[in-house]
């Protein structure tokens, strides 16, 4: 396991003290990979036996072998163009490139397994309920229109509604929520309520520390870059269209057949000009 699963396997039982050190090992990888129990404990602000409890909880025998598990994904990492882009100073030029290079990524990491493991709860479960936070709200609406069109009985739950349409949600039922941080506490305690239901949680946000981590073994860690002041909604947007297509393969001539119909009745409705 990488240590962001690891992380995120443990999130519920961490102090505080322990998700700090989480926090900060999640956004410099190399406090760990190259760093002394004392270095990483007088960085974060604790003791060298936090660290090492740390360490246990994770599942490690002691800080030398946490911190060699770290030190080979680094390694990995710093030869990745990526990584490269994401340390130079910001202009709409880089942005650019770093948002282009973030979707040839997300495309490369998705193919195979993770697509499926992401897709299938949403093929068989009879209902699906999408969630969203603010900025990751593209990312549900692009869901939501993609989904109606290959399969029935998908809801988008809105904030002031989710009490109310929700109360449906049940057993043999899945739900796919876009959120990162800042997370939104309504899509979070809905999530939360659907999971104690039985619904099965798809979550796509921003890694192990996510309070959507401790709710599911289904969640994917998006790769979100700043265009501007602002994250980019695009990340989201593109992992909702490569579901919607991963679920239209799986219905097949399900999907085909609804989808027919409801070009059917838009000509019957006159929904589009000419």
């Amino acid at each position: 396991m990488t240590l962001d699963e690891l992380i995120a396997a443990a999130s519920e039982r961490l102090t505080p003290a322990e998700r700090r050190i989480a926090a900060a090992v999640l956004a410099d990888p190399t406090l760990l990979a190259f760093g002394t129990v004392s270095d990483l404990a007088a960085k974060v602000g604790t003791s060298r036996p936090s660290i090492v409890r740390f360490g246990t909880k994770l599942g490690f025998k002691g800080y030398a072998a946490m911190r060699e598990h770290a030190r080979r994904k680094v390694t990995a990492q710093l030869s990745r163009p990526s990584e490269r882009i994401r340390q130079q100073a910001g202009s709409l030029g880089l942005a650019g490139a770093t948002l282009t290079e973030s979707i040839r990524h997300l495309y490369e990491v998705m193919e195979g397994a993770p697509l499926a493991t992401l897709g299938t709860p949403l093929v068989r479960a009879k209902n699906v309920w999408i969630l969203s936070g603010e900025t990751s709200r593209a990312g549900a609406h692009a869901m939501f229109s993609g989904l109606t069109m290959v399969r029935p009985n998908v809801h988008l739950i809105s904030e002031h509604a989710s009490g109310r349409d929700l109360g449906g949600a049940a057993r043999g039922d899945a739900a796919i929520v876009f959120d990162c941080a800042r997370y939104r506490r309504q899509a979070v305690s809905a999530a939360r309520a659907m999971a104690e239901f039985g619904v099965e949680i798809v979550a796509i946000t921003d890694g192990p520390l996510s309070p959507y981590a401790g709710l599911t073994d289904t969640w994917f860690a998006l790769d979100v870059p700043a265009i501007g002041p602002f994250d980019s909604s695009v990340p989201n947007v593109v992992m909702a269209e490569m579901l919607v297509a991963y679920v239209a393969m799986q219905l097949k001539d399900d999907a085909k057949i609804r989808i027919d119909r409801t070009e059917a009745l838009w000509k019957a409705t006159d929904t589009f000009l000419d």
